[in-house]
């Protein structure tokens, strides 16, 4: 009985910490739902924020997305294009996570986790900063080039089309690397160290545990993180295209986030722009339980 109480009392305890972060959640990913009325009127600041004093439109503005479909197409290909790019890089997350938990010297390590985390602290602002320096057809990248001989280019990196989602799928990953194989070291820690233990016994080396044991042993956390990943896939880093963005390069890095900001802040089609909110929400439910099911069927494991 006395197991019990102390059980309930340290129960209680940790939702009381919860509280706060229960109330954010709600207020900020649920309350919001309120503002999805604003895709079936033509809101009018003037008339204040109130949906019912507003005309009711029903689904114009959806049938608007499917009038605009050639440009919506082709803002959905970018949107695609980068997120499968992050897609496909992702296991590099998991090679840097065992790499790092693989080092033997404890200052080796913290330098490594400190060295690859940090960048995630930095504000996309100043990782634009960074790259201009370095990228500019005037920056250090270039007048390195020109000391090797080659002539200076006219168009740097930040200004060419062709690279944008290469170039951008290369910075997400510096930036965010370090901070997501965080997870994924957790991961490793949370195996049993008997195992391997049992492999050195019967000869297997560092890197047939890492293997038959590390990666087994991780298998699921990435299938978790993949699934979520694959839900998002309609959600690239606004704010990373936000500050790239600039008239020769808008073709490739427009993506769906970006065009519901430019029709709502810049072109003051604020129920248009929620229509498209509303709509990407909808695909990445889908797309979350559509996974969920494939991976419950082949795997027999779900996050759902």
């Amino acid at each position: 009985m006395l197991q019990r109480k102390s059980y309930i009392k340290e129960g209680t305890l940790y939702f009381l910490i919860a509280i706060p972060f229960l109330i954010y959640i709600f207020m900020f990913s649920y309350v919001t739902l309120f503002g999805w009325s604003y895709a079936f009127i033509n809101f009018r600041p003037a008339l204040g924020a109130n949906p019912f004093v507003h005309e009711f439109v029903g689904f114009r503005f959806f049938t608007q997305l499917w009038n605009d479909r050639t440009e919506i197409w082709r803002v959905l290909q970018n949107t695609l294009a980068m997120s499968f790019l992050g897609l496909i890089v992702s296991p590099l997350t998991v090679g840097l996570a065992i790499l790092m938990m693989e080092l033997r010297g404890r200052f080796l390590k913290r330098f490594v986790q400190t060295i690859t985390t940090f960048p995630n602290f930095i504000s996309w602002v100043i990782v634009f900063g960074i790259s201009f320096t370095f990228f500019s057809n005037r920056g250090v990248f270039a007048d390195f080039l020109v000391l090797l001989g080659f002539e200076r280019q006219t168009m740097s990196v930040l200004a060419n089309r062709d690279a944008a989602w290469y170039f951008q799928t290369a910075l997400g990953m510096w930036k965010g690397m370090g901070w997501g194989a965080i997870i994924y070291c957790a991961a490793i820690a949370g195996i049993d160290e008997s195992l391997y233990e049992a492999a050195q016994i019967d000869g297997a080396s560092r890197f047939k545990c890492v293997l038959h044991i590390t990666i087994p042993g991780i298998a699921q956390t990435y299938l978790v993180l993949l699934l979520l990943s694959i839900s998002n896939i309609l959600s690239n880093n606004f704010e990373q295209i936000f500050v790239f963005m600039n008239n020769i390069v808008a073709p490739r890095l427009q993506n769906i986030d970006y065009y519901a900001y430019r029709m709502g802040m810049q072109q003051a089609q604020w129920s248009y722009s929620v229509a498209i909110g509303i709509v990407k929400s909808i695909v990445g439910l889908i797309l979350l339980f559509s996974v969920n099911s494939i991976a419950k069927r082949v795997r027999e494991q779900s996050i759902i």
